[in-house]
């Protein structure tokens, strides 16, 4: 399918275009754990209802690494099936292989999907000239647009001088600044080119983010979670939007107690362990309880304990988001 930009522009074009929640959803698997098509689409219109602004689908939290490349491909058929034409459509590439990596760009391309959150790869390649040679030969062989993933997930967390080599690729339109520094995202927004998008993925500190030049969160799922307190996010940006920050401050403000759970729950788990391979299973649990399908873990990975369950609906009840 014809895209919307051309390499010349694509920089521009996602610059215009890339605002507010871009959400990276679990997926939802049934009892046989094979994805749950039926809820799969369901949850596609929910995401569509809530407003949010795109999807960025495939990667850790989707349990795209856990599955085979026909998984992989049918999986993003099915959202292209329930999501083309009504939200922007991302997918997630986390292939070392850059053979494999321009065959799936290619393929969802083909799907109707815009563009394509890249990490850089985890196997072997670990200096800034075989990193650059890799997302290069990439990007000459497809036009799908590319956001890098600068995470020490990654295996190795890019640097400023290799950030500004790739910034500099024609197609390369974004970073999801997921390095866990609030430093080192301002520090990018200075140095690199300013059609450049420098995301971080935190709701956070969205409202510190879109008076600093930032305007988009990307790649989390916070705005899904927060469920009957969701209106809060909507209503800070609101405020925002009219110039009323301490207003919206306030508004933020209120969503505290479930960002405090959130980083209990999944965020310094991340952190702490560089995978998210241990948290997907409680936001199944979350988004059960806030009424979205999220179902049973793809094996080898474990389901949430039952105790564990509990004890994070009886907190999501608590603070009022289900």
């Amino acid at each position: 399918m014809a895209l919307e930009y051309t390499r010349s522009n694509a920089k521009d074009w996602a610059k215009e275009k890339i605002k507010g929640f871009y959400m990276c959803p679990v997926t939802p698997v049934g009892e046989d754990r094979h994805v749950d098509e039926k809820g799969l689409r369901e949850n596609i219109d929910a995401f569509i209802g809530m407003g949010i602004e795109g999807l960025v689908v495939g990667g850790f939290f989707a349990e795209g690494w856990n599955m085979t490349p026909t998984q992989w491909l049918r999986f993003h058929q099915v959202v292209a099936d329930a999501g083309r034409g009504r939200i922007p459509l991302w997918t997630i590439i986390l292939d070392p292989c850059v053979h494999t990596a321009i065959e799936k760009m290619n393929a969802v391309k083909d799907m109707g999907f815009e563009g394509a959150e890249v990490i850089n790869p985890v196997v072997q390649l670990r200096t800034d000239d075989e990193i650059f040679d890799w997302f290069k030969y990439l990007t000459d062989h497809t036009d799908l647009a590319v956001c890098l993933y600068r995470t020490g997930v990654g295996g190795r967390v890019l640097g400023f001088d290799l950030m500004q080599r790739l910034a500099a690729i024609d197609t390369m339109v974004a970073v999801k600044q997921g390095a866990g520094s609030r430093i080192d995202t301002l520090r990018m927004r200075r140095e690199l080119p300013g059609n450049f998008l420098v995301c971080d993925p935190s709701e956070a500190v969205f409202l510190d983010d879109l008076r600093a030049g930032g305007q988009c969160v990307w790649g989390e799922l916070s705005y899904i979670l927060y469920g009957k307190k969701r209106h809060l996010v909507n209503e800070y940006r609101a405020l925002a939007a009219q110039g009323k920050w301490e207003e919206a401050r306030e508004k933020s403000m209120q969503l505290n107690g479930v960002r405090l759970l959130l980083e209990e729950t999944l965020l310094w788990k991340i952190i702490e362990t560089n995978t998210y391979a241990g948290t997907v299973s409680s936001v199944k649990t979350w988004f059960e309880a806030i009424g979205l399908k999220g179902g049973r873990m793809i094996p080898p990975l474990r389901d949430l304990p039952a105790a564990q369950a509990d004890v994070l609906r009886g907190k999501l009840q608590d603070l009022g988001v289900c």
